[in-house]
């Protein structure tokens, strides 16, 4: 049988303060002396007190609650992001919750469903969900994309990546290698992030005259990676092949091994996001990504904010992260 906890106010009246203290004590980032904030915490797990989470929100608003709308956290990228961002909401004293959206029949229908838990605001990571629709649905919290999808003129806190120099500083550094057929292989049609990475090595190609020879499609798995480069190197031989994430340029690597194309002499391969798996020996992805905990942190500095601060836009400057798999510039 579950044992009875004691009240708010029975645990004020056995530590001599007022109810307003006590909940001062369970508050994050509350004003309080150590000394009294411990008594308080110490007698209310001796007689087992725990604050009402359903009742703040009723008292102030705020249930400290953090919708995490994402694709999936199978993908090493998403995994990590999500770690480092559940980590920082864990420090300001909030919590995830974790929407996987990627393959769920109704999204629409999931989201509702989140929604009733009253959240403060909503990350969108998912590019499989649009911004009016996490708007509509989360009409009380205050939404931030992290998605690249354009806003269209909306009043909406906005976390972007800038991968434009380091995507150049790739390109120029294959050049210089005497390369000029490039293959880009994508993650998803839709995606607004793969579309702007491929906009931005378009670009960087288009300065030297050059243009992708081919564009093949995957779904950022290692097995679509294989796949698709196992096809491709049998009827072309590319000099280099840019892919939508990591996983299938380890995909891609391994497939080219299979093949016998050795990396990077006969095929330079690029990919992005900087996940640790591309780092490992056995790997050696040259990638593109931000700055370790960048995007984390400029989430979780503006889920801090107060709400009466306007919508904010960052944009995060990507750095290359130089593997074997192209070789580094001298």
């Amino acid at each position: 049988m579950r044992r009875r906890g004691i009240t708010s106010v029975e645990l004020a009246k056995l530590a001599g303060v007022s109810s307003a203290t006590i909940s001062r004590a369970f508050a994050a980032n509350s004003s309080m002396k150590p000394a009294t904030r411990a008594r308080i915490l110490a007698l209310a797990d001796e007689h087992g007190f725990r604050p009402n989470a359903m009742a703040r929100v009723l008292n102030n608003n705020q249930s400290r609650l953090v919708a995490l709308v994402v694709n999936t956290v199978a993908n090493p990228a998403e995994a990590e992001g999500l770690d480092q961002l559940i980590r920082r909401l864990q420090e300001q004293e909030r919590m995830p919750l974790v929407l996987r959206c990627a393959d769920h029949e109704d999204r629409s229908r999931l989201m509702r469903i989140a929604s009733t838990y009253q959240v403060d605001h909503v990350v969108l990571y998912s590019d499989a969900v649009s911004i009016a629709d996490a708007t509509r649905i989360f009409h009380s919290a205050v939404p931030i994309i992290a998605s690249s999808e354009p806003l269209e003129g909306r009043d909406i806190s906005d976390v972007r990546l800038d991968a434009d120099a380091a995507t150049a500083e790739i390109v120029d550094h294959l050049v210089v290698q005497g390369r000029r057929h490039f293959v880009y292989l994508s993650g998803r049609a839709s995606s607004h992030v793969d579309k702007q990475r491929m906009a931005w090595f378009a670009a960087a190609l288009a300065r030297h005259g050059l243009v992708f020879d081919l564009v093949e499609h995957g779904d950022y798995s290692y097995e679509s990676g294989y796949r698709e480069a196992s096809l491709l190197l049998r009827r072309m031989q590319p000099d280099v092949i840019v892919c939508a994430n990591d996983l299938m340029a380890i995909g891609v690597k391994d497939a080219a091994a299979a093949l016998g194309h050795a990396v990077p002499d006969d095929l330079a391969i690029v990919g992005h996001d900087g996940v640790a798996l591309a780092g490992w020996e056995s790997h050696s992805i040259t990638t593109i990504a931000p700055p370790p905990g960048a995007v984390s942190a400029a989430l979780a500095e503006i889920i801090e904010q107060p709400a009466d601060v306007p919508p904010q836009q960052r944009v995060i400057a990507c750095v290359v992260h130089w593997g074997r798999s192209t070789g580094a510039p001298n």
